[in-house]
Parts: C-alpha cells; structure tokens; sequence
C-alpha cells in the first residue's frame, strides 16, 4: 500500500472491503451481489463528490459491471468498454478500489480504462464508438490463435455512442464475420424498442433461456440432415426468424436486419437476472447483441433527476445533493476580487448568438456537446439553426459543407481530439471547395484531468498542411470575438481553436472588429530573445518576460493570431533582431507553430537564429491539472524564463540595446 493509498470504510462498504478482484467476487453467492451494488454506489458518492469525475454513467452501470465480471472469467475473458464513462465500478472490483482517490490526478489512476494501469483495462478507451470495432478483432484474433478455453468477448456500449459512425461499420462488419462476440447495448437514454411491457418482458425471458436455443438448435441441425436447410441458407433461416419475432411483438430493430441475434431488452438494475441471461447466452455462436435498459445516476436522486448535468457534476454535498458550482452561482460577489473572465466557450456561445441575429445564413452545428461547446445558447433562441447530429463528428463536417455549398455559414463546434475523427471529411468535403466553413475547436491544449485522450494537441500539426484553411487562436475573449466576426464573412474555411477555461485576462467589452486574416501583433519590445506565441498561453509568456526583466533580460513578443497564414512582416522584423527566439503554444511541438518559424526562418535565411520550440513534447501526457501538466512539459512561465536565459549570451544581460 503506497501513501496515496486510502482504504476503504469496511464499516459503509462491508463487501466491497473484501474483494480485490473479480475472483473474490465469483465467490460470493448470487443473493449477495445486490448488497455489493449497494457498497460500491455509496463508495462512488463519497469519492466522486471530493474528487470529481464521471458520476450518473457509472452509478447507472453498477449491476451490469457486476454481473459481467460474476459470469465472465476475466481478465481471461475480455471486456471491452467503449468511452470508460461507467467504468469506475469496473476499477473498483479490478484490484484500483484503495488507489480510486487519486482518480484523474496527476500519477493517479486513469479516468478511463487504459491497458497501462490494469491487464483488466482490455482496449484503450476515452472516445466513443470504438469498442465493436475492437472487440470483435479480439473475438476474432481469439478463433485464429485457437485459444483454448475458447476466450469470450464482450463490448459495452451505450445508446448515444452506438449512433457513431464506426460503431455502424462495427456491426456490419460483425455480421458479415465469422465470430461469437456479445455486444451489450447499455441503453439509458434512447429505445430502440418502442414497447418494453409485460409480453416483451416474458419474450425476452423465453429467447434468452438455455433450453429455447437447445431446442432452436436442435431444430435446425434436424432441417439441415433433412435437407431443407443449409449453412449457405441460414441467413434467410435467420432473417424468417427475425421477422416472426417483429410480427408477435410489432417491432423490429436494426440488429436483426443486420442477422445479429438480439435479446431483451432485459432490466439492467436486476444483478440476478443480468446474470442468468448472461449465462445463458454467453456460449452462444455467432454475434449477438442484449439490450439491458438501465437509469443514468441510478442510486442518487439528484442524478436520476438531472442526468445531463450529474454526468460529470464537480464536487457536490453527498448528504443534499449540491453541487459546489450552483453553490457558487447563487454566491453574493465578491468585489474585492479582479473579475474572472468567461469560459471561452461561453464568449463563443453568447458571440455566435449575436453574429446570428445579425446575419440569418449563420448555422450552429455540434456533436453531442451542446452544453459542452456552449452552442445551446443560440440553440436556445434558434433551434431550427442549431444542429446536433450526435456522436458523428464526419457527418458534422460533410454537413456543415453541404449547408455551406448552398449559401449558409456553418459554425461547427466540435472539441479539439473529437475533431479528429473527421480529418477525411474536413480535407474532401470542405478545404478542396473552399467552403466557408468555420471549426470552433473546443478544448485545446492540455485539458487537465480527462486525460491522454482527451488533450487538444495535435490540431494545429493536422490543420497546417490543409491547402485553403486558415487556422487562428485568440489570445483572449475580446480576440475570439473578433475571430468569429472576421469568419462570419470570410471566403473560405477557418479553424479557431481555444482552450478550456477562461484565460487570465478579461474582456474589455469593447465592439467587436473584423481582423486582417494573416496579421499578428507585437505585445513587447527587447533585444536579448524573442518570444513568437499563439493563443492564451500568452499570458504565460508575459509572467516569463517579468521574470527575466528582474534578471537584467530584455524579451520581446509577438503573438501570432493567425498560424496561417503566419504574418511574415512580423517574423522578419523578429528575426532582424539577431536574437534567440522561444516559440510557445498550448499544442505539440512538431509539426505546430514552432514548425511553422523554423520553416519561415529557413526559407528567408536566418540560419544562424537559435530557435527553441516550448510545447508539448513527442509523448503522450497523462492526467493531471493543467498547471501541473504545463510545469510536467516545461510550458509555465519559470521553465520559459529558464529557457530563454540560457540562450542570451552573458555579455548581453544587462546590457540596453
């Protein structure tokens, strides 16, 4: 046990307290497990409401975890989660349950599922859609290395992530595939099914049971000696099989069409009939598919109640339900404090609402962020201009360029590591017709605490090369205000990105101007290095150049709000300087801004300026707050001044130029 360890009460959580992994659990009788569920619910209000995380997904996910590890034999067996959302019951019963309270901490535990912490943790997990797609190459890999006992398979995905495009590609895939993977559809929010009465409840109990397959089995072994039936001929077989099962029950489901065997649904919050139906089922051939019906925040009123706003809560009062956020809402303001700028994506959300009052070809399009991009402002007054075509982040980008080819203005919202999956869509669909389409790239940079998955790093590195898109960052609320204005009448794609958060520097509340595209600004003046940034890490910058005044360092700094194009002007009257120059941006380092002076240096001949690039360097970075990841990767001010000191010369310090 290490110092960050912290045991859990035996006292509130008497049989949590005694596993430590799933092969405990399998010990314990059926008749004990919902007393279990009851532990690790109360265990995750304590701990979620000290250090924040994913609360309404896991609470709602608690049998379902519990009765996949009773009937499986992990981690021999695979589960494959898709996002990690409702895995924290899953880290609970794998051997992380005295570690859970450094979840999402910096050298803590993962706040999703990743095969580096746990042999438990099968496939990374932290973007949607991903976990058919996965599992069923582990189902498969499991019938081409012969293992034996045969491996069983199984993905877990929710409602909202089955909409995704490569979940769809899974399960076609999957059907057309020799493979006995088990998809369970935890389904909280959506039905696929219109009626979930008692006569589905019996059927689901019928189809599920042991001795129905035996005898479905039997019957067709039976038709196929008889030869009225043949393997070429067991799609149609199955297809006819189907389709009596939507004439009895006036339903059908896209599963079946696709001749995967669908079960249930079945009630997820029942452990002992989870377990029985995963028991039946699970030896099974062929890919099948249960539908478990659970509740999102299942155990805690407050969550049942409001289930959008308890996925990810932020500390709260386990005993009344409040959240430290609305306490702070409804606060008396404190005046002797300096005013706290807006969130990015609010000065983004209330900006667009205004563009679009103004100008009525202005579109709002997002991908199951509404609240999280803060399009839901403009959605709110102009739902009819406002999009969210859910998990489907290349159908938002083709989109938005079909609205465009006609004449609309598209404003597609999507965060910075989401918006990666539309990388195709971005360069086919809108950069080669130049449409006038404007990415909002939410959440770049380092995120903080989501993680590895989650940081917005790479999307100035990938936008760059893209022929006809321009790519700015504002350093401010008041620049990002002017970036939309400027794209609300640009000719062609732009890409603003920002981080998450609000900055350090406030809005003036000065009118909004239209920027000249490719044009940067001078913020100070110096002789011994230059800094060259991009984006609100600026503010970053300047307490570096305060540092090195005191030390006798005279530093300039230019802020490039255009990447590209990149103002030229600017970078040559910073090279006309002589001196080092410290590129710093809230991204990686290759192929970014840093990239983008060195080239320019070398296509004009400055090959004798030392030039430093600060960012994130070639690794993936792992959780933590964002102060600390920008101290991890050298990005805080002290390691910037640190930085340019060693590249002046000594006989410089001090010395006025």
């Amino acid at each position: 046990m290490t110092s960050s360890d912290k045991p859990v009460d035996s006292n509130s959580c008497p049989i949590l307290s005694r596993i430590d992994s799933p092969a405990d659990m399998r010990k314990l009788p059926v008749e004990a497990l919902p007393g279990l569920c009851g532990d690790i619910r109360r265990f995750l209000i304590d701990s979620l409401s000290s250090n924040p995380g994913h609360f309404a997904s896991s609470m709602g996910a608690v049998e379902l975890t519990v009765a996949l590890h009773y009937v499986f034999d992990t981690p021999y067996d695979r589960i494959v989660w898709d996002v990690g959302h409702q895995a924290y019951g899953h880290k609970l019963l794998t051997g992380r349950r005295d570690r859970f309270s450094t979840n999402r901490c910096l050298n803590g535990l993962s706040g999703f599922p990743n095969p580096d912490e746990s042999e438990y943790d099968t496939f990374m997990a932290g973007h949607a859609s991903n976990s058919i797609s996965a599992a069923l190459g582990m189902a498969v890999a499991t019938e081409l290395n012969t293992d034996h006992p045969a491996r069983k398979v199984v993905a877990v995905i929710g409602d909202a992530s089955i909409s995704g495009g490569l979940a769809f590609e899974g399960l076609n895939n999957a059907a057309n595939t020799p493979n006995n993977l088990l998809i369970i559809l935890n389904d909280n929010d959506m039905s696929i099914d219109a009626n979930v009465g008692a006569l589905h409840s019996y059927l689901a109990q019928v189809t599920t049971s042991r001795r129905y397959n035996n005898m479905r089995y039997k019957l067709y072994k039976l038709l196929k000696r008889m030869h009225l039936v043949s393997e070429k001929r067991k799609g149609s077989i199955l297809r006819f099989n189907n389709s009596l099962k939507a004439l009895l029950t006036h339903e059908q489901n896209i599963f079946e069409g696709l001749n995967i065997r669908y079960f249930g649904p079945v009630d997820g919050h029942d452990v002992a009939g989870l377990i029985k139906t995963l028991d039946d089922i699970k030896d099974m051939t062929g890919p099948k598919i249960l539908h478990v019906k659970t509740v999102k925040g299942k155990g805690y009123a407050p969550a049942e109640q409001n289930p959008a706003v308890w996925h990810a809560p932020g500390k709260f009062n386990p005993q009344t339900g409040e959240r430290a956020e609305d306490k702070a809402a409804v606060a008396s303001p404190d005046t002797s404090k300096p005013v706290k700028p807006r969130k990015f994506q609010d000065v983004f959300g209330h900006t667009l609402l205004q563009l679009a009052r103004e100008n009525k070809s202005i579109i709002g399009i997002t991908a199951a962020m509404p609240s999280g991009t803060s399009i839901n402002i403009m959605q709110r007054e102009m739902p009819r201009r406002v999009f969210d075509v859910g998990i489907s982040e290349g159908h938002a980008v083709t989109f938005a360029g079909g609205l465009a080819k006609e004449g609309l203005r598209p404003f597609v919202a999507i965060y910075s590591s989401f918006l990666q999956r539309s990388y195709d869509q971005i360069i086919h669909d809108v950069a080669i017709q130049r449409l006038p389409v404007t990415f909002c790239i939410d959440r770049a940079g380092l995120v903080g605490e989501d993680g590895v998955t989650h940081h917005g790093l790479f999307d100035i590195a990938y936008l760059r090369p893209v022929p006809s898109l321009v790519i700015a960052s504002p350093r401010d609320g008041d620049t990002l205000r002017d970036l939309l204005l400027t794209a609300s009448t640009f000719d062609g794609p732009m890409a603003i990105r920002y981080p998450r958060g609000g900055g350090e520097t406030p809005e003036t509340g000065r009118v909004a101007r239209r920027l000249e595209v490719g044009r940067g600004e001078k913020l100070a003046d110096g002789d011994d290095v230059t800094f060259i940034s991009t984006g609100p890490i600026a503010s970053e910058v300047a307490k570096a150049i305060s540092m090195l005044d005191e030390a006798g360092i005279s530093a300039a700094h230019y802020d490039m709000t255009f990447i590209k194009p990149i103002d030229r002007e600017l970078l040559t009257e910073a090279a006309g300087k002589g001196a080092a120059i410290v590129t710093v941006e809230d991204g990686t380092t290759i192929g970014g801004l840093g990239s983008a002076v060195e080239e320019f240096l070398q296509e004009e001949g400055y090959h004798d300026i030392p030039v430093r690039k600060i960012g994130v360097p070639d690794r993936f970075v792992a959780q933590g707050t964002v102060s600390e990841l920008r101290k991890l990767c050298g990005m805080d001010a002290a390691s910037m001044a640190a930085v340019a000191a060693s590249l002046v010369p000594a006989n410089r310090i001090g010395v006025q130029g």
